[in-house]
Formats: structure tokens, sequence, C-alpha cells
């Protein structure tokens, strides 16, 4: 039989799924990693402990089905975006802890090249902001803050990478530095419309080019691993960033499909085709794949509390002792009270971007109680997720009017009670799909579509399978006022 292998690596763990022949899961093996916080707003990986984690589950799944890496016919790679790691070339090493997407130490950097002009050059180029969040301010950071380590980039000494990088790097042996082109994108140095690293934007953050890695497809001759690695050579075949690959993984292959994926968070993208839409309401223009060398664009949108509103009644309130209790709880609430949680325990995310705002909890009575408060903080995720829907429609239809097919994944979507709500605030169809694991499924359907064992992109669309749709079923009068109410809320916390 043929497999192939997805390497999922995430911000607090990695997994390693085999996929068979049928795009089946056939096995799937997990390990956790230290989390380090050096200070307030800054988080770091060990790339070693990355790498470890890396190595084991591939080696545990791999033996608990009795495959061989001759059984494997590709990997396919998918991982944290914007993670950021600086090694040695020779050694492999890295000279620095990884900087982690979350991390905010970078704020000042964003800062002084707002205030200097650059914002509207690098969001034309990139289609990101100036924001912390991206790789370019960290990379920056580390060349300035590692003793010597500007003198040794400039000799060419040592090289940079997201997550895809250094791990490809590890797994051929130091033969292949590349990345493609959903990660080069979230980089802050890629140009997206011209498909190549921008050279004013590398210079200004002083990263010189000869760190950066190959671009290529998101399917594509990646580098095949050192035998002695996984017990034979295996070609690396397929690469997208987490959120990508779940696009991927839900087949969201024409225009106007949306894929929302409910963890921690929310990610929302949206594929506007062949052609990046600028967008007016501070969403983000990224690449949602590119194959054949053709990049294929979206729109993208997050969140910062979605299924951490479920932790925090779970963890902070103890109203529920599980998180699958939530939407049993919330079907209790009187209909006759309208509390609304506005979820800003870090801020809000899109289209507001106010970190620096806090959550409030609004039309509280004295009958209010824990039914109450499990409804509008899931509740809180439909409204946040209408928030993206409409900015990104919004953009979207400049150019011309457009149907938006939403399709759901993540840990929360599996709550009847959570997407029945999700659907009647956005007053649109929510479509979850049958197979759940659809980030790795992207990877592995890139790794196996190159491998030739997949079907191409109309073969793999016609294999994604509906587990239930979710249609409104509140009065659009009531879905309006309520709304209504969320964006008061909205704007009585970001006043506060």
């Amino acid at each position: 039989m043929t497999y192939i292998l997805a390497i999922d690596q995430g911000t607090t763990s990695t997994r390693a799924i085999l996929f068979d022949g049928a795009m089946q899961v056939a096995g799937t093996a997990q390990q956790e990693f230290t989390q380090h916080y050096p200070q307030a707003g800054w988080v770091e990986h060990d790339p070693e402990d990355i790498w470890d984690s890396t190595l084991a589950v591939c080696r545990q799944v791999m033996a608990d089905l009795g495959v061989a890496a001759s059984d494997i016919a590709g990997i396919g790679i998918t991982n944290q975006r914007e993670t950021t790691v600086v090694w040695d070339r020779e050694t492999g090493k890295p000279i620095h802890n990884a900087i982690v997407w979350q991390d905010r130490r970078t704020a000042a950097i964003c800062e002084t090249l707002r205030a200097d002009g650059h914002e509207e050059m690098v969001a034309d180029r990139t289609g990101l902001l100036l924001d912390p969040y991206f790789s370019g301010t960290k990379v920056k950071w580390i060349l300035d803050t590692v003793e010597g380590a500007r003198t040794r980039a400039a000799a060419g000494e040592l090289l940079f990478g997201t997550v895809d990088s250094f791990l490809i790097w590890r797994l051929t042996g130091g033969a292949a530095h590349v990345t493609d082109a959903t990660n080069a994108a979230r980089t802050l140095m890629y140009d997206i419309r011209k498909g190549r690293w921008s050279r004013t934007i590398s210079d200004l953050l002083e990263v010189p080019q000869q760190m950066l890695p190959e671009v290529k497809d998101s399917a594509a001759d990646f580098g095949i691993t050192d035998p002695e690695i996984l017990g034979g050579a295996i070609p690396i075949l397929g690469v997208a960033g987490d959120q990508q690959a779940a696009t991927i993984g839900q087949a969201c292959f024409k225009p106007g499909m949306m894929k929302s994926t409910y963890g921690t968070g929310c990610f929302a993208l949206l594929n506007t085709g062949d052609a990046p839409v600028v967008s007016k309401n501070r969403m983000l223009t990224t690449i949602a794949y590119q194959l054949d060398g053709k990049p294929t664009y979206a729109l993208e949108g997050s969140i910062f509390i979605a299924g951490a509103a479920v932790q925090w009644l779970r963890d902070g309130l103890g109203i529920i002792g599980k998180a699958s209790e939530s939407g049993v709880l919330a079907d209790k609430a009187d209909p006759g009270q309208d509390v609304i949680l506005v979820p800003a325990f870090t801020g809000l995310g899109a289209p507001y971007w106010q970190p620096d705002c806090r959550g409030g909890m609004f039309g509280l009575t004295r009958n209010s109680g824990p039914a109450e408060f499990a409804r509008a903080a899931l509740q809180s995720v439909g409204y946040q997720t209408r928030d993206l829907y409409e900015a990104m429609r919004a953009d979207w239809e400049d150019d011309s009017h457009h149907t938006v097919t939403l399709r759901v994944d993540g840990g929360m979507s599996a709550s009847d009670w959570a997407m029945q709500s999700l659907s009647d605030i956005l007053g649109a169809a929510v479509d979850r799909p049958v197979m759940q694991e659809t980030t790795a499924l992207g990877a592995a359907w890139l790794a196996g579509m190159r491998a030739g064992v997949y079907p191409d992109q109309a073969g793999f669309a016609e294999t994604w399978r509906l587990d239930r749709q979710f249609v409104p079923r509140m009065q659009p009068e009531m879905r309006e006022a309520a709304y209504g109410r969320w964006k008061r809320a909205v704007q009585a916390v970001i006043g506060i």
C-alpha cells in the first residue's frame, strides 16, 4: 500500500499523520513541546524541540503501522506560520530560539517603520500590515540582537526560514533551503504580485537576501530526506502554511469559497481568484496556494478568541466541566435576555485591530446566569465571524457581486449549537465536512497529487463530503437587531 506522510507542525504540538491511498487517515502520532515566555509579550520555541518532536512523531506513526520509508510516496508539510528561525548554514544550529508568530517584541520596530511612511509600500507589495505578527521584523530583531549575527549574515553564513524551511533543511541533511509561496507571503518580505522577494523591503529591514530561501509552488520538489532520518529516502512534495493548508483541505478552489477554522482563535480565508484584492477594511491579502507557477489569492481575517471563550467558561468561570457542555447549557438560556459578550481578552483582531481594548459583558439582568453566559460566549464567535464575513464581502464586491460559500473546521465546528448559531448570525449556510483533519489533508493532497497517487484539483474537490449543512432559522429582523447590539457593544469596549 502507498502512503503519504503529513507533518503538521503546530504552535503547541507536532503531529504526523499517515494517509492511505484513498486519502483516509491510517494513523496519527502527536507530541507537545515546551513554550517559552522570556518576558511579557514574548513567545519562543526551541527549534531543537520542534525538530525532535517532528522526528519522534514521524518515526512513531511509521512504527505503529509497520510502514517503511519505501511505502511512502511523499511527504507534505504544514506549519505554524510566521514563526522565525535563523540558523548556521554549516552546522544547521539555530543562533537564537525561534520567535513565535504570537510574539510582540518588535512592536517598536513596526511603529518606527510606520512613522517613517513605509506602511503603504509594504502593504502594496506584501498584502500585509506592519505588525509584529509577521516574520520580517523578527529576523531584523535577531540580527540586531545576537552578537556578531549581522556580520555573519552579510558573509552568507546564516539562513532564515519559517518552520517549514527549517524542517526541510534538517530532513534533507542541509541539501535544500526552500519554502513555498504561502509561507513566503507571510514574511513581510515577499512581493505577492511579482512572485519574488522584495529587495526594497529586505534592505529596509536590513535582511541580506542570501539568507532567504528559494520560493517554490505549494506542490513541488522540495528535496529528498536523508535516508538515515526515516529509514530511507522520501521526497518532500507538498508545503503550505497551516491556514492555507486547511483552505486546500476544504477544497476551496473556486473564487467565493471561504473556510473558517475554529480553534483557540479563528482564521478565515476567502478565495478571490487569480488577482489580489486590496482590502479597504483592514483584511490581509495573501496567497491561498500556488500551483503550476500560478498563485491563487485570498483575503484573510483573524479573530483572537473563539474556542478560548469556551475555555474561559470552563477554566475561568467554572460553569462547565468540558467544552462539549457549552451548547447544552446555552440551549437553556432565557430567550428574553439579550446578553452580549465581547471577548476582547487580548484585544480585538480583524477588522478592528485594537490590541489594547479589553472585553465586556452587556445586557445583564438580575436573572442572568451560567446559561446566558454560555450562549453569549458561543454567539460571540458568530458575531466576530460576521465581522470578517461582512468586511471580506465588502472588499470583494467592489469588483462585482459574488456569492460566498462557507466551510468550517477546527475543534469548535463539532458543536452543532455553535454552528447553527453561526448560520443564524450570518444569515448564510454553513457547511461542515466529514473529514475534520482538513489542515493535514491539505498538505497530504499537495504531496500525493505531486507524486501522482492522488487526483488532480478537480478530482480532489469531488471527494469533499458534507457532514451537515446548517441553514439560518432566525428571522432577518431579529438577526439584524442582534448584530446591531453586538456592534454597539464593540464600540463600547473600544471606547473604554
